[in-house]
Protein backbone atom coordinates (compact mmCIF):
# COMPACT_ATOMS: atom_id res chain seq x y z
CA UNK A 1 0.00 0.00 0.00
CA UNK A 2 1.06 3.49 -0.51
CA UNK A 3 1.03 5.21 2.67
CA UNK A 4 0.52 9.27 2.55
CA UNK A 5 0.35 11.82 5.74
CA UNK A 6 -2.14 10.65 7.80
CA UNK A 7 -5.42 13.27 8.27
CA UNK A 8 -7.84 11.46 9.88
CA UNK A 9 -8.65 9.29 12.73
CA UNK A 10 -9.61 6.05 10.20
CA UNK A 11 -6.40 6.84 8.36
CA UNK A 12 -4.73 6.28 11.41
CA UNK A 13 -6.61 3.37 12.75
CA UNK A 14 -5.46 1.63 9.84
CA UNK A 15 -2.16 2.51 10.02
CA UNK A 16 -1.56 1.62 13.32
CA UNK A 17 -3.23 -2.05 12.34
CA UNK A 18 -0.41 -2.09 9.42
CA UNK A 19 2.18 -1.75 11.96
CA UNK A 20 0.62 -3.99 14.71
CA UNK A 21 0.90 -6.76 11.57
CA UNK A 22 4.55 -5.95 10.42
CA UNK A 23 6.01 -5.41 13.89
CA UNK A 24 8.53 -8.14 13.71
CA UNK A 25 9.19 -7.39 9.85
CA UNK A 26 12.63 -8.84 8.85
CA UNK A 27 15.43 -6.77 8.74
CA UNK A 28 16.49 -4.78 5.26
CA UNK A 29 13.15 -6.32 4.18
CA UNK A 30 10.23 -4.13 2.42
CA UNK A 31 8.55 -4.29 5.43
CA UNK A 32 11.00 -3.14 7.35
CA UNK A 33 10.93 -0.14 5.35
CA UNK A 34 7.19 0.30 5.55
CA UNK A 35 7.10 -0.21 9.04
CA UNK A 36 9.82 2.80 9.56
CA UNK A 37 7.20 5.03 7.13
CA UNK A 38 4.12 3.87 9.50
CA UNK A 39 5.79 5.01 12.41
CA UNK A 40 7.13 8.44 11.15
CA UNK A 41 3.97 8.97 9.88
CA UNK A 42 1.65 7.67 13.51
CA UNK A 43 3.93 10.26 15.11
CA UNK A 44 3.19 13.02 13.30
CA UNK A 45 -0.68 12.18 13.25
CA UNK A 46 -0.26 12.03 17.21
CA UNK A 47 1.76 15.19 17.54
CA UNK A 48 -0.78 17.19 15.85
CA UNK A 49 -3.93 15.24 17.37
CA UNK A 50 -3.38 13.63 20.34
CA UNK A 51 -2.97 15.83 23.22
CA UNK A 52 -1.79 13.70 27.13
CA UNK A 53 -2.57 15.66 30.12
CA UNK A 54 -0.10 16.83 32.11
CA UNK A 55 0.94 14.27 34.94
CA UNK A 56 1.35 15.63 38.42
CA UNK A 57 4.96 14.69 40.10
CA UNK A 58 2.81 13.56 43.36
CA UNK A 59 0.64 11.48 41.59
CA UNK A 60 3.09 10.08 39.38
CA UNK A 61 5.14 8.70 42.12
CA UNK A 62 2.13 7.53 43.65
CA UNK A 63 1.38 5.25 40.55
CA UNK A 64 4.64 4.42 40.61
CA UNK A 65 5.04 3.32 44.05
CA UNK A 66 1.73 0.89 43.40
CA UNK A 67 3.44 -0.68 41.02
CA UNK A 68 6.21 -1.43 42.94
CA UNK A 69 4.02 -2.47 46.00
CA UNK A 70 5.77 0.20 47.74
CA UNK A 71 4.35 2.13 51.39
CA UNK A 72 5.96 5.30 51.92
CA UNK A 73 8.10 4.04 54.41
CA UNK A 74 9.66 2.78 51.60
CA UNK A 75 10.52 6.30 49.90
CA UNK A 76 11.72 8.19 53.27
CA UNK A 77 15.38 7.53 52.06
CA UNK A 78 14.60 9.49 49.07
CA UNK A 79 12.92 11.80 51.00
CA UNK A 80 13.37 12.11 54.40
CA UNK A 81 11.23 11.38 57.75
CA UNK A 82 8.06 9.57 58.10
CA UNK A 83 6.58 12.81 58.52
CA UNK A 84 8.28 14.46 55.31
CA UNK A 85 6.71 11.31 53.24
CA UNK A 86 3.58 12.00 54.25
CA UNK A 87 3.58 16.12 53.98
CA UNK A 88 4.87 15.30 50.40
CA UNK A 89 2.02 12.69 49.22
CA UNK A 90 -0.47 14.40 50.82
CA UNK A 91 0.30 17.70 49.09
CA UNK A 92 1.34 19.72 51.90
CA UNK A 93 4.80 20.45 51.23
CA UNK A 94 6.31 21.27 47.88
CA UNK A 95 9.05 18.54 46.80
CA UNK A 96 12.50 20.34 46.87
CA UNK A 97 14.56 20.00 43.81
CA UNK A 98 17.01 17.04 45.51
CA UNK A 99 14.31 14.86 46.06
CA UNK A 100 12.67 15.44 42.85
CA UNK A 101 16.16 14.53 41.47
CA UNK A 102 16.08 11.04 43.67
CA UNK A 103 12.43 10.11 43.09
CA UNK A 104 13.18 10.56 39.46
CA UNK A 105 16.07 8.54 39.48
CA UNK A 106 14.68 6.06 41.67
CA UNK A 107 11.56 5.55 39.66
CA UNK A 108 12.94 6.29 36.37
CA UNK A 109 10.74 8.87 35.90
CA UNK A 110 11.41 11.97 32.89
CA UNK A 111 12.48 14.93 34.71
CA UNK A 112 9.46 16.74 32.47
CA UNK A 113 7.39 15.36 35.73
CA UNK A 114 8.63 17.47 37.64
CA UNK A 115 9.81 20.32 35.58
CA UNK A 116 6.28 20.76 34.48
CA UNK A 117 4.79 21.08 38.47
CA UNK A 118 7.08 23.62 39.23
CA UNK A 119 6.97 25.64 35.85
Amino acid sequence: MQWTVIKTKAQYKKALARTIEIFHAVAGSKEEDELDLLLVLIKDYEDKHIFLPDLDPIEAIKLKMEERGLKAKDIEPLIGTKGHVSSILSGRRELTLKMAQKLRDYFQLPAEVFMKHSA
